[in-house]
Parts: structure tokens; sequence; C-alpha cells
């Protein structure tokens, strides 16, 4: 339940500081006099959006917090959930700058609107005109329904399940997308990768192809210079072997005489061995070098392959046309893998079908033995209203559609005289009558919610007399079991409260605010009697607020 709200800045609010108590609380005024500025600041703290139009003073910042008693409604699920401080009196705050940037908290903890929004669910039923009109909407009429069949876990547990159900259609619905378009260019591109993958292409081999290539289609230059090189080499008079074994027998009689000529021969022995064993690699290289025409001709094709191919995918190496061959067989292989993916998805979406049935078939049971004791309770309830010869006719029809709350039609039909056919309930209840369905409604679902507070805005409109005053001791009887607040026109209902709290206006010089106050017994008595009579107040008008006072 709200304990109390503090205003500061808001509309034709300064400072508002107010307490509440638990109980029926009234709360009149005039028209204009800032009842509907009261639930607006409430509503921020609820979660509505705010601008800067609902600042009073521009410079300043707006705060409205609200202190809620929340102990014995089983949120702390909710807190952990959500990550914040779960306390049983828990201070709801909202700020709105001078810049137009709104803040919230929870115990002082950010949060953002959707939380705020989310909470609020739990903390107060804002009934307005608007709500009226919710009434005849097909998914307040289910919410009614499954309340008294006692269906919110099922209905939770239908809505988590079809959100996967959603979510896996949504990601076959992707995936097949992309298998179509893969499908167009599977064989295309099952080409082009059989086509690399028989190249048997390898990193760095272009390079060492185009050596072997210009080595064997030189062979015979190449031949002819090596004989040249092993002729200089090994002629038996002048060749370079023989010269250089002279030179060192010859260096070797004046290596005793001095270290520098012993030094100088092991340098000219290290040529000679280094020189000796040119000769013998010249050698080997000599015999290896032969002319293969048919080497050359395998070594050019497969040249040509690899020019072809990097012209063919506009690359210059070959390591890109082996990166191009693994994304072509990756895309090969995707198209059997996407397969298998949708398979699974398929399957898995037959699986939460199956369940979302289940659970379908047993909500839309509850509903049908929940509707005759609705409509027992409705017509009971309004028959005190004024309202003898009501009658419903709720009708539950089972579809193939998946709706966010199981797989029923409604239709929620209404007869408010005997002789009339049934109607739909928007098309044949009048104003009053839908304020008065809605009450019946609300005190209904009070006795099956564990809301803590509910605020009727001004929902004995279209009523008067005996009818306002069973409407008052209706939402009387509510508040046995949760905190009841009436904004109400008619001195009938503003007599059954428990406690009464007036919103005023107050001229100070060339400002305007409005204030709320709790009315003590005798400014309870002068209030009513005001709403009997008018502002000028009779004897008879304050013996008749006595009166309704009792």
């Amino acid at each position: 339940m709200i304990t109390s709200l503090s205003i500061e800045n808001f509309a034709l609010i300064e400072k508002l500081d107010i307490n509440f108590a638990t109980g029926f609380s009234i709360i009149t005024g005039e028209t204009g006099a800032g009842k509907s500025i009261l639930l607006g600041a409430l509503g921020l703290v609820l979660g509505k959006r705010a601008d800067l139009s609902s600042l009073k003073n521009k410079e300043e910042k707006c705060i409205v917090e609200a202190n809620f008693s929340i102990g014995k409604y089983d949120l702390q699920s909710f807190f952990e959930e959500n990550d914040l401080d779960y306390e049983q009196e828990t201070i709801i705050r909202r700020e709105i700058l001078p810049s137009g940037k709104s803040r919230a908290f929870v115990n002082d903890s950010p949060v953002n609107l959707q939380q705020l929004q989310d909470l609020s669910l739990y903390l107060i039923d804002v009934h307005s005109q608007h709500q009226t009109l919710e009434l005849s909407e097909e998914d307040f009429q289910f919410k009614i329904i499954d309340s008294i069949a006692s269906n919110q876990q099922l209905v939770s547990e239908f809505q988590f399940i079809l959100r996967q159900y959603k979510s896996a259609k949504a990601n076959l619905d992707t995936k097949k997308s992309s298998f179509s378009a893969i499908l167009k260019e599977k064989d295309y591109n099952d080409f082009l990768y059989q086509e690399l993958l028989a190249a048997n292409l390898k990193s760095g081999e272009l390079e060492e192809l185009e050596k072997t290539y210009e080595a064997l289609n030189n062979v015979e230059f190449i031949k002819e210079n090596l004989e040249k090189l092993l002729v200089l080499a090994n002629e038996d008079e002048f060749g370079l072997l023989k010269n250089l074994k002279e030179f060192k027998a010859v260096l070797q009689k004046n290596s005793s005489f001095s270290t520098e000529y012993n030094s100088l021969l092991e340098r000219a022995n290290s040529i000679l061995i280094e020189f000796d064993d040119i000769v013998k690699e010249l050698n080997r290289e000599s015999e290896l070098v032969f002319n293969d025409p048919e080497k050359l001709e395998a070594i050019n094709q497969k040249l040509q392959l690899i020019y072809t191919l990097q012209k063919k995918h506009q690359v210059l190496t070959v390591d890109e046309l082996l990166e191009i061959q693994n994304q072509l067989e990756g895309k090969v292989v995707s198209v059997t893998t996407l397969e298998d993916e949708i398979i699974s998805l398929e399957n898995e979406i037959k699986d939460f079908e199956i369940k979302l049935n289940e659970i379908a078939t047993k909500i839309s049971f509850s509903r049908s033995e929940a509707i005759p004791n609705l409509s027992e309770k409705l017509i009971f309830i309004l028959n005190q209203l004024g309202m003898p010869n009501v009658r419903f006719k709720i009708e539950i029809t089972p579809s193939n559609h998946y709706n966010t709350n199981g797989k029923d039609s409604l239709q929620f039909l209404f007869s408010a005289n005997k002789g009339t056919d049934f109607g739909l309930l928007k098309k044949v209840a009048s104003g009053g009558e839908m304020s008065r369905i809605l009450l019946a409604v609300k005190s209904i679902l009070s006795q099956y919610s564990k809301l803590p507070t509910i605020i009727f805005d001004e929902i004995d409109t279209g009523v008067s007399g005996e009818i306002a005053n069973k409407m008052g001791e209706i939402m009387k009887e509510m508040s046995k079991t949760m905190q009841v607040f009436a904004i109400t026109h008619l001195p009938q209902i503003a007599a059954k409260g428990s406690n009464h709290y007036k919103v005023f206006k107050t001229v100070l010089g060339d400002n305007t605010v409005s204030e709320l106050k709790l009315l003590t017994t005798e400014e309870r008595i002068n209030e009513i009697a005001e709403m009997l009579s008018g502002k000028d107040i009779s004897d008879s008008a304050l013996n008749h607020a006595k009166a309704l006072l009792n």
C-alpha cells in the first residue's frame, strides 16, 4: 500500500507532503482543483513519461517520491530479478530535470522506466474512464476470467513457451531465406570449389614452379656452361685445380721460414679445399642436367592452370587462391549444415506446438469452469447496483491461432433488460452501466489478487442516489482486504470513506497552487454538505451530511 506521497514543483503544486492510511480513502475537490494533477504526479512514480511542461518552475527540478509498504505482497523475487535492494518500506523517486531529462530510483538504486512500469503492476491499479473502455476489450476480459480461474501460472508458462516458439519460428524463417539464397549459388560454388581442389595448390608453389620451368627451358645453355667450368677447373695443363695445387706446393716451401708464410699456406689450402668441393658439386649438377620435355610440359601446364585460376578469381598469389578455396568449402559445407539446422528447428517448433496446445487446452478448460462463477458473482453485485435484470453470456471458442494468453477467442455478451437480446458489451452497455460493471469486476478481482492498492477515478460517472450509496458500500467492502481510494463528486460515496482528503486551490499573490489536506470530522461534514447543496451550506445539508456520515 502507498503510505506517503511527496511532490515538489509539479504543475500547480509547489510542495506537498501527505500521508495515507489503510482502508477506504476519499479524495474530493472542485473541478479544476488539481485532482488530475495528483494522479499525474503519482503516474510519474509508476513509470509514466514526463516532459518539461510538468515543471511549475522551469528553472528547478521536479521531484515526486512515494513510500510503499510491501512486506505482505511477496515481491522479493521481482527485486532479485531486477538487481534491486528489497525493503519492506520501499521508496520510489522520480526526478525531472530542467534540461528535460528524467531519472527514476527504487530504494536509491537507478532504474529505467520499463522496470518502474513493471513494478507498478504489483503496487497500484489506477482505474480511470479509459479503463472503463478497456472493459470491452478481449485482452482485459480474458484477464478477468483468468483471475477467477487462477490461470496466472498456466498463462505465464504459455507465454514463456510462446516466446521461445516465436523466436524459433523467426530463426527458421531466417535460415530458410539463407538456404534459398545459398541454394541458388550452390552448383556454381561447388564447381569453383572442385576446380580449385583438383588443382592441388600449395602455398609458395608458383615461385618454385617458375624457377624449375626456367631451368628446364634453358637446359642446353646451362649444360654448356657447366662443361666449360669443368674444363677450366680440370684441364691437364692449365686447369685451375692443377694450378692451385702447384701454388700451394710452392708456398709450402716458404712456410717454415715465418708464421706469416705458414698462415698464407693455411689460407691457400682452404681455398683449394673449397674449390675442390665446388668442382665436385659442378660434376654432380652436370650429371643431373638433362633434357626432360615431358616434365617441362607438365610444369608448363600446371603454371598455365594457376595463371588461369588467378585471372578467373582476380588474385595475384596462390595463397589468395587457397583462401578462396577455404571460403568456397565453407559455403559448400554450410548448405548441408543449414539443412540440418532447419530440420532441427522444425522439430523444435513441433515440440513447442505440442506443449503450447497442451497448456492452451488446460487454460481453456479452467476458463470454461470459471465462467458460470464469474457470471453469478457479476449478476449478484449488479443487482445491488440497480441492474436487476442483467444477464451475461460469455462464450469461449477454441481457435488454431496462438494468442498471447492461449488459443481461445472470446465473446463477452450482455443484456441489461428483460426481453432484450444479448449484444457485445461495448455496443449495448451505457456509460453508467459500464461503470457499474467495472466496479463489480474490480470487487470480484480483489478477492483473487494480492494487489495492495486501487484508485477509482470518478467511477461514479453516470450514477446517483441509492446506486451511488451501493457503489460506496462495495468499495468500502473491498477496502477490508486492500487499500482503496475513490476520487468522487458524490456525497453518498464520500461519506463511506474512513479518511477524507480534499484537493483545493490557493491564490498567493500572482501565484496559484494546488494543495491536498486530510479533513477533520468537522471539515468533512462541511465538505459533504457543500457537495450536497453548493457553496451556501444550509442546515438541512449539514444534517444530511451528518446522517450520511452516521
